[in-house]
C-alpha cells in the first residue's frame, strides 16, 4: 500500500501482482496545508504571508505531531506586513503551533487512509499489516506524519527513500520494463 501526498491531492493505492487492487483519491494535500498556515498567520498573528512564505514555514517548522521530542526544529522567524497597518512585523513560529493549525487537514488524510484500508481485500490486509504502508510525495516530508499515522492506525508507516521523486522514478522503472507488464495492457 502506498500513500502519495502531493500538492493538490492525496492518492492511496493497494498494489498487488503488478496491478492496482484498490485506489482512493482525495483533494487534500500540501496546498491545503499551506493555505491553513496562511490563514493561521493572518488570524493568530495578524500578519499577511504569501503562499511561498507559508510553504517555507511548512518546510522549516511543519509537523503532524505537537510533540516531536528530540527531533523538534528550532522556531522559525517570519517577516511580513501587518494585515491592518501594513507595517513590517517579525514573528517567531514554533512547530507546535503549526501542528495545531494543520491538524484538521492532516486528520482528513488519516481518515482517507483508514477508508482505503476498509475496502482492502482481507488476504492483502494481512500483508499490509506485516510489511507496512509507504508514504511518498512532498507531504511525506512533514515531520512526524509517519509516527502519527502509525499510532492512529496501528500499522508501520515508512517514508520512501526519495519521496519527492519516487513516483516519477517508479514510473520510469515501469516504462523500462513495459514488456513485463504487457499482461496489463490487454
Amino acid at each position: 500500500m502506498i500513500v502519495d501526498i502531493g500538492g493538490g491531492s492525496t492518492e492511496i493505492a493497494v498494489i498487488s501482482l503488478g496491478g492496482i487492487v484498490s485506489n482512493t483519491s482525495i483533494r487534500v494535500a500540501g496546498d491545503e496545508l499551506t493555505a491553513d498556515i496562511q490563514e493561521y498567520m493572518s488570524r493568530q498573528h495578524n500578519m499577511r504571508v504569501s503562499e511561498r512564505m507559508a510553504e517555507r514555514i511548512k518546510i522549516h517548522v511543519g509537523s503532524a505531531l505537537a510533540d516531536l521530542g528530540d527531533e523538534a526544529p528550532e522556531d522559525y522567524t517570519v517577516y511580513g506586513p501587518n494585515r491592518i497597518t501594513a507595517l513590517p512585523m517579525e514573528v517567531s513560529v514554533g512547530y507546535q503551533e503549526i501542528a495545531h493549525c494543520i491538524d484538521k487537514t492532516v486528520a482528513k488524510i488519516d481518515a482517507a487512509v483508514l477508508s482505503a484500508l476498509e475496502v482492502t481485500p482481507p488476504e492483502l490486509y494481512a500483508d499490509i499489516v506485516k510489511n507496512g504502508i509507504w508514504l511518498s510525495g512532498g507531504g511525506a516530508l512533514l515531520r512526524g506524519l509517519d509516527r502519527r499515522l502509525e499510532t492512529k492506525i496501528g500499522i508501520p508507516f515508512h517514508v520512501a527513500e526519495d519521496p519527492l521523486r519516487s513516483v516519477a522514478l517508479g514510473a520510469g522503472i515501469a516504462l523500462k520494463n513495459i514488456n513485463n507488464f504487457s499482461f496489463l495492457m490487454r
